[in-house]
C-alpha cells in the first residue's frame, strides 16, 4: 500500500448506455450507466440517490424493476437488489447487448442472436434461463419492444433494415415485417394500439401500423445522421420527440403530421435516450456528452424549454486545482468548458462558462477571461494584450495581493493588468530578445512571489527570467539547457519546479538563482506536478502511467503509484489529505486519499492502483448518496477505512477516536454529578385513571379484579424476600447461573485466540457504557472469598482484563484510548488488586510495560524539546 489508495470518482453522469426509466409510487427513478457501475437519480430534482457496485467490464445494457436492476457487462448479466450484487448470469457465450423487462422476466440477447428468458423472482435459487431462442442468421438484434395488449410477443429490429415478430412462449416466429432498406436503430409503441415507431440510420421515422403492416406516417430529420431514440407524449398533445447523432432534439405533431419544434444543440453529442413522463408535459433526454436535461413544453407557442439538467465535461479535463479551502475543485478541458465540482455535496456541481463556448473560441484564446466565484459569473473587465499582440494567451497568473493579473502569449508578449479595472500596467521586456518582447518563443508559464516583488516566467527554449514585479525591469535569467513545458512555483518557499522534454523535474531557488533539487525516474512525458500545501513533498505524473512522490527536503523519491490509464492533471488539496487527478479518456476527476504512511521505508518500490470508481465504499451504498455519503467529507471517509498494522519503531499510534469519546470516560463521575436533577420529580396533580386488563382467547377486554392484583403483588413481594434471604445467607448459586455478557464472551474468546484486536475494536464502539461493563465485575463482600479461597468469575474476569492491557500496551497501539481505559479500570478495582496477590503480579507486569513503552516515548519527547529550544536560542 502507498501514500494514497482509490477513494472515489466524480463528474461522471452518464455514457452511451440507454437509460432505464421506472416509477415507484408518486416518484419517478433513472437508472443510468457510468461506465462500470450505475448510478439512480430521483427525477423530481435530478440528485443522486443510488450508486451501484463496481464490475470488471462496462456496462453494455441497463434494466431495472423495482428495487432490482440488471446490467449487463461482457458476456455476463448482474443482478442488483438496491446496491447489492445478489447474483450473476452466465448463460450467454457472447457479449449482451439488449436487455428488456418482459412482464416478471427479463429478455437478453447477445451478439450471435441468441435471446435468453431470465425469471428474476426467486432469484437465488434460479440462476439459469427458463427459456431460450436463437434467431435466424442474417438477422442482427438492434432493439427490442413489446406492443400492448400483444400477449407474450414482442417485435425485434435488425441492422439490416427489418422487424419481426415472437411469440416468446411457444419460441415461434410469427410474421416478417417488411423493412426500409435502412438499418432500423430505435423502435417504440405508441399510446395508440397496434402502433409503433422505427427510427432509422437514414434519418427517417416511420410511424407504423404493425396490425395491418401499413405506415400511416414518416418523418425525416433536417440534420444529417441517424435517429437514435425516439418517445411518445402521454399527457394528450400528440407529439413524438426524436433525437439523433448530431444532438439536435427534434418534436413532430402527429396530428398536423409536421414539424412541431426543433431543440438545436440540446447536446454536444449523439443523444442516447428520450423519454416523456407519464401524463406530464416533460421530456427527459440523455446524452453520451455526459449530461441529462430535463424540458418542459409550457411556453405559450408550445415549444420546449430547459428546466433542470445534470452535466459533466463531455471531453477528458485538462486541468483541476482545489478551490475554496478543498472543498471544490475547478477544472477546464477539451470540450473548451470551465466547471467548478463540489467534493462534499454533487448537487452543488456547476458548469460556469454558460452556453456553447465553441463558438467564440477564436477571440476566447486571444484574450483571459476573469471570473467571480463568489456569484459563478464573469469578471466585468477581459483582458486582452496590446493591439499589436495576435496570438493566443498561453500562461497567466494573479498577484498574491489579488489586484494583478500577468499573461504570456505564444508570441513571448508578458503584460500586467488591474483586475479592478481591467487596464494595462505595463509589459515586461527584454531588450536582448528581437521583436521586443520578454521571451523568444512561447511563454509556458508566469508565476508571481508572495509579496509582489518578484515576477518569474519561463519560455519554451528553456530560458528562465526574474523581473522585478513594479519596475517590470529583468533582473536575472539562466538556461535549463532543454525545451520547456510547464514551471510551478510555491510561494512558501520560494521553490521553481520546471519540467522539461527530458523527462526530468528541476527545482530551483529563485532568490538564490541556483539550482537546488533534480528527480529523475519517469520514462515518459511528465504531464503535471504540484507542490503540497507545505512544500514538503512535489508530485509528479508521467504518461508512463506512474505516479511519483518526491520528498523536497530529503531529495528522494518517497512512493510510486502505477495506474492503468495516464494521469493527465493533479492537485492535492491544502489539507493533504486527498489528491484528484484526471486521465486520459475519462470525462471525471478520481480522488484518492492519503491514509497510510508505511510508504516511506520503500520509496523505489511501485505500487500498481486501479482507478476509483464512483462509489466511495463498494458493497455498502444502500443509502441517499446526496443527503448522507457526500455530506462527509471525503478525508471522515478516508478515516475510517481500516489502516495498516505495520508499527514505527519507538512511536506509539492513536486510537483516532473522538476525543470526547475517552475523555468523558475519564470523567464520567463528573459529568453524572452535574446532570444530577436539582428536585426529585414531582407526583401529577391528577393521576390518569387505568383499569388493569387480561388477555382472553375471544379477543375481547377483560378486566382483572383487584384481588387477583393483590394476590400477585403478594406472590412478587414474597420473592423479594426470598431473594433477599439467599444474598444474606451468603449463596452465590443465582450468580454463577447469569448467562455470560457479551464483553465477558469477547474477552474469554480473545483471551483464548490469543488475539486481542477484536476485542479492542469492539471496546471502542462501546463509549460511555464501557463504564457499566467494568462496574459489573466489581466485588462487593471480598472479606468472606478471600477466607474461603473461593475463584470467583469476577476475579478471572479482572485478571483477563490485565492480560489485555499488557498487550495492548506492549503492542503501543490506541494508545490514548487504553490510557483512559486503565484509569477507570484501576479506579474501580485497584482495592481487590490490592488484596489479591496474584492480580498484584499481573498489575506489576503491566506497570512494567507501561513504563518500557513511556520512556522511549518521552526520550523522544525530550529529544525533540531540547532541539527546538537550542535552534530558538541560536543566532545565526
Amino acid at each position: 500500500m502507498g501514500i494514497f489508495e482509490p477513494f472515489r470518482a466524480i463528474g461522471y453522469i452518464t455514457n452511451s448506455v440507454p437509460f432505464s426509466v421506472q416509477r415507484l409510487g408518486t416518484e419517478t427513478f433513472v437508472t443510468v450507466s457510468v461506465g462500470k457501475s450505475w448510478q439512480i437519480y430521483n427525477c423530481a430534482k435530478l440528485n443522486l440517490v443510488l450508486v451501484g457496485p463496481q464490475f470488471p467490464k462496462k456496462i453494455r445494457a441497463l434494466a431495472s424493476y423495482r428495487d432490482y436492476t440488471f446490467a449487463a457487462y461482457g458476456s455476463e448479466i448482474a443482478v442488483c437488489k438496491r446496491a447489492h450484487q445478489v447474483a450473476t448470469w452466465s448463460a450467454h457465450k457472447f457479449k449482451v447487448r439488449l436487455l428488456f423487462l418482459f412482464g416478471e422476466h427479463i429478455l437478453s440477447v447477445d451478439a450471435k442472436g441468441n435471446l435468453h428468458i431470465w425469471a428474476f423472482k426467486g432469484i437465488e435459487e434460479h440462476l439459469e434461463p427458463v427459456g431460450h431462442l436463437t434467431l435466424e442468421d442474417g438477422f442482427t438484434p438492434a432493439c427490442i419492444i413489446h406492443p400492448d395488449t400483444y400477449l407474450n410477443k414482442i417485435i425485434i429490429g435488425s441492422q439490416e433494415g427489418s422487424l419481426q415478430l415472437w411469440n416468446v412462449s411457444t419460441k415461434k416466429k410469427l410474421y416478417d415485417f417488411k423493412g426500409w432498406n435502412s438499418p432500423i436503430t430505435c423502435c417504440l409503441p405508441s399510446p395508440a394500439l397496434d402502433v409503433v415507431a422505427v427510427g432509422c440510420a437514414d434519418g427517417k421515422i416511420h410511424v407504423h401500423n404493425i396490425r395491418f403492416d401499413e405506415e400511416i406516417v414518416n418523418f425525416t430529420h433536417s440534420t444529417r445522421g441517424a435517429v437514435t431514440t425516439v418517445s411518445f407524449c402521454t399527457d394528450g398533445q400528440p407529439l413524438l420527440a426524436s433525437g439523433g447523432s448530431s444532438g439536435v432534439i427534434s418534436i413532430w405533431n402527429l396530428e398536423k403530421r409536421k414539424l412541431h419544434s426543433i431543440i438545436r444543440e440540446a447536446h454536444d453529442s449523439a443523444i442516447v435516450s428520450l423519454h416523456f413522463f407519464a401524463n406530464e408535459p416533460v421530456l427527459l433526454s440523455a446524452s453520451a456528452d455526459n449530461s441529462m436535461k430535463m424540458w418542459i413544453f409550457d411556453t405559450s407557442d408550445g415549444d420546449p424549454r430547459l428546466l433542470r439538467f445534470r452535466s459533466g465535461h463531455s471531453a477528458p479535463p485538462l486541468c483541476i486545482r482545489f478551490y475554496a479551502n478543498g472543498k471544490h475543485i475547478l477544472s477546464a478541458g477539451q470540450d473548451r468548458a470551465f466547471r467548478l465540482f463540489s467534493v462534499i455535496q454533487d448537487q452543488q456541481s456547476r458548469e460556469l462558462s454558460q452556453r456553447h463556448v465553441s463558438k467564440r473560441a477564436k477571440k476566447l484564446k486571444l484574450s483571459a477571461y476573469v471570473w467571480r466565484l463568489q456569484n459563478f459569473v464573469l469578471g466585468e473587465h477581459i483582458l486582452k494584450p496590446s493591439a499589436e499582440i495576435r496570438s493566443p494567451v498561453k500562461a497567466c497568473a494573479i498577484s498574491a495581493c489579488g489586484n494583478f493579473a500577468v499573461i504570456g502569449t505564444a508570441s513571448g508578449w508578458i503584460e500586467r493588468f488591474n483586475l479592478q479595472s481591467g487596464f494595462s500596467r505595463g509589459s515586461y521586456i527584454d531588450t536582448s530578445e528581437k521583436g521586443a518582447c520578454a521571451h523568444g518563443g512561447d511563454v509556458v508559464g508566469v508565476a508571481c512571489d508572495s509579496t509582489n516583488t518578484l515576477m518569474i516566467s519561463a519560455g519554451y527554449h528553456g530560458d528562465i527570467k526574474v523581473w522585478d514585479f513594479k519596475a517590470r525591469g529583468l533582473k536575472s535569467r539562466w538556461e535549463v539547457g532543454c525545451a520547456l513545458v510547464k514551471i510551478v512555483y510555491h510561494r512558501p518557499n520560494g521553490l521553481l519546479a520546471t519540467l522539461a522534454d527530458d523527462f526530468v523535474i528541476r527545482l530551483y531557488d529563485v532568490v538564490a538563482l541556483r539550482l537546488v533539487r533534480k528527480f529523475e525516474g519517469h520514462t515518459d512525458r511528465v504531464t503535471d506536478m504540484c507542490f503540497s500545501e507545505d512544500g514538503k513533498w512535489l508530485l509528479s505524473s508521467s504518461m508512463d502511467g506512474s505516479l511519483r512522490v518526491w520528498d523536497v527536503i530529503l531529495a528522494r523519491q518517497i512512493d510510486a503509484v502505477l495506474m492503468d490509464v495516464a494521469i493527465t492533471a493533479l492537485s492535492l488539496s491544502p489539507n493533504m489529505d486527498v489528491l484528484a487527478t484526471t486521465h486520459v479518456d475519462q470525462n471525471g476527476a478520481m480522488f484518492s486519499g492519503g491514509i497510510s504512511i508505511d510508504a516511506f521505508a520503500s520509496g523505489k518500490e511501485v505500487v500498481h492502483v486501479n482507478l476509483p470508481s464512483v462509489s466511495s465504499n463498494e458493497g455498502l451504498n444502500d443509502m441517499d448518496v446526496d443527503e448522507t455519503a457526500t455530506k462527509s467529507s471525503p478525508s471522515k471517509s478516508i478515516a475510517s477505512k481500516e489502516f495498516s498494522d505495520q508499527q514505527i519503531p519507538d512511536l506509539v499510534t492513536l486510537s483516532l477516536l473522538p476525543k470526547t469519546q475517552w475523555q468523558s470516560l475519564i470523567n464520567l463521575d463528573i459529568i453524572k454529578i452535574r446532570n444530577k436533577p436539582i428536585e426529585p420529580p414531582k407526583k401529577p396533580e391528577k393521576v390518569p385513571f387505568f383499569l388493569t386488563t387480561a388477555p382472553s382467547l375471544s379477543g375481547g377486554i377483560i378486566f382483572e379484579s383487584s384481588a387477583v392484583t393483590n394476590e400477585d403483588d403478594a406472590d412478587e413481594k414474597a420473592n423479594e424476600d426470598n431473594n433477599a434471604s439467599t444474598i444474606k445467607s451468603g449463596s452465590r448459586k443465582q450468580t454463577s447461573s447469569l448467562p455470560p455478557s457479551e464483553f465477558l464472551q469477547r474477552l474469554q474468546s480473545s483471551a483464548d485466540a490469543k488475539n486481542f484486536s477484536a476485542f479492542t475494536e469492539y471496546v471502542k464502539g462501546l463509549s460511555p457504557s464501557l463504564d457499566m461493563e467494568l462496574r459489573m465485575l466489581q466485588i462487593i463482600d471480598d472479606d468472606d472469598d478471600h477466607e474461603n479461597h473461593v475463584k470467583r468469575p469476577e476475579l478471572l474476569s479482572i485478571e483477563l482484563l490485565l492480560d489485555f492491557f499488557i498487550h495492548e500496551v506492549s503492542q503501543r497501539t490506541n494508545f490514548e484510548f487504553i490510557q483512559a481505559l486503565i484509569r477507570v479500570f484501576l479506579k474501580i478495582h485497584g482495592e481487590t488488586i490490592r488484596r489479591r496477590p496474584d492480580l498484584r503480579e499481573k498489575a506489576r507486569t503491566l506497570l512494567e510495560a507501561q513504563s518500557e513503552v513511556w520512556q522511549k516515548v518521552d526520550k523522544l519527547f525530550q529529544v525533540a524539546g531540547c532541539t527546538v529550544a537550542f535552534l530558538s536560542n541560536s543566532q545565526f
